[in-house]
């Protein structure tokens, strides 16, 4: 074990231990609330340039599966628990979770008080971090803060995003396929590309940069905006690429997709205090008239009274109001802020997927 020191750009620190690689590393500092899923957040590209705080307080407990993973790699920037679990017990685990961090030289620290971390966060907000083991002088890690960027502005996106256009393989993927959708990877989940393989999709995913023109060359049935990293104003050539979409394909995006669907659709996106990152974050869907419990993984928000009068809301967070979920009155185009592909309910929110599933079949007709 090796001395570590959590330094967030206001000056608090907090010191711990650390199990995993040497070194320092630097990214905005978040809390996760969910009990279980710390294998799910490892591996979310959503989480590219942050530190990340889990609150509960014991984590590793059913170590690593290979079945789980929500991308081909690690994103978190460092990880802060109270306490790493020693002995895992599943019959699904592989590893455990502090070989897996060492093995993706992932910089984590236990030993912190995270319920007066997260109480701070919530108080003052998301801020910078720098977590280090080589380095434990406060006054130099001041000086270094000041070279740290802000997320606000952060493309993280040509980070996360697939080198090249590939079509999404799946097992248990539904025969015949029935639609061929263009999803743009800003850093898309496993799970998203299951589903609507199973939904009987023939899914392109297409790197964050392709063009309208790349899109609409497959002769798509719709357009897919996935989640992602940072902050969806600084991802202007995707915007763009939506922009041109928008009345001319169904579009569904999720997360960063939202943001992005806002964005086009001439709205504007401002920052959360502290973000919305958990397993429980309750959601009022209008159109459907009930209430799920959501997954979420998000910093930034669009400003629903940005947008004009063909745009409505359709789904609200219950515990801050934010907006959840968008539609166009006159085209085909859905989006929502949460993750229904995560589903803690389990299945509370994955039928919103069907919504896309029937933009497409009703353009469909139409066409005919």
């Amino acid at each position: 074990m090796k001395n570590a020191i959590l330094y967030l750009e206001d000056g608090v620190h907090f010191t711990g231990r650390s199990l995993s690689v040497a070194g320092t590393m630097d990214g905005e500092i978040v809390f996760n609330t969910s009990m279980t899923g710390y294998q799910e957040i490892l591996t979310d590209p959503s989480y590219a340039g942050q530190i990340v705080v889990m609150t509960y307080p014991l984590i590793g407990n059913t170590g690593i599966n290979e079945e789980d993973m929500e991308s081909r790699g690690v994103y978190v920037r460092g990880f802060v628990v109270k306490e790493f679990c020693r002995h895992h017990s599943s019959w699904r685990a592989s590893t455990s979770l502090i070989d897996y961090l060492n093995e993706n030289k992932i910089i984590a620290i236990e030993g912190v008080d995270t319920r007066a971390l997260t109480r701070h966060l919530r108080e003052r907000g998301a801020m910078r971090a720098i977590l280090s083991t080589e380095d434990l002088n406060l006054e130099s890690l001041a000086r270094k803060m000041k070279d740290v960027p802000s997320m606000e502005g952060a493309d993280f996106v040509k980070t996360v995003t697939t080198a090249k256009k590939y079509v999404w393989k799946d097992q248990h993927s539904a025969e015949p396929r029935l639609y061929k959708v263009a999803a743009i990877d800003c850093g898309i989940k496993l799970n998203i590309l299951r589903i609507l393989s199973r939904l009987g999709c023939e899914v392109h995913v297409f790197p964050a940069h392709a063009t309208f023109e790349d899109i609409m060359a497959i002769g798509p049935d719709g357009l897919f905006l996935s989640n992602g990293p940072g902050d969806p104003a600084a991802v202007t050539y995707v915007i763009e690429t939506v922009r041109q979409s928008i009345g001319k394909l169904p579009v569904f995006g999720i997360c960063l997709g939202h943001q992005m669907a806002g964005l086009a659709l001439g709205g504007k996106t401002y920052k959360l205090k502290f973000g919305h990152h958990g397993a429980n974050h309750p959601v009022k869907d209008l159109l459907g008239n009930r209430i799920g419990i959501t997954s979420q993984n998000h910093g930034f928000c669009v400003d629903i009274k940005s947008l004009n009068g063909d745009i409505e809301m359709i789904d609200f967070n219950l515990n801050d109001n934010t907006l959840e979920g968008l539609r166009h009155k006159k085209f085909p185009l859905l989006s929502f802020q949460h993750h229904p592909e995560a589903a803690p309910g389990p299945h509370d929110a994955q039928y919103l997927f069907n919504y896309f599933i029937n933009m497409m079949d009703e353009n469909k007709l139409v066409k005919k």
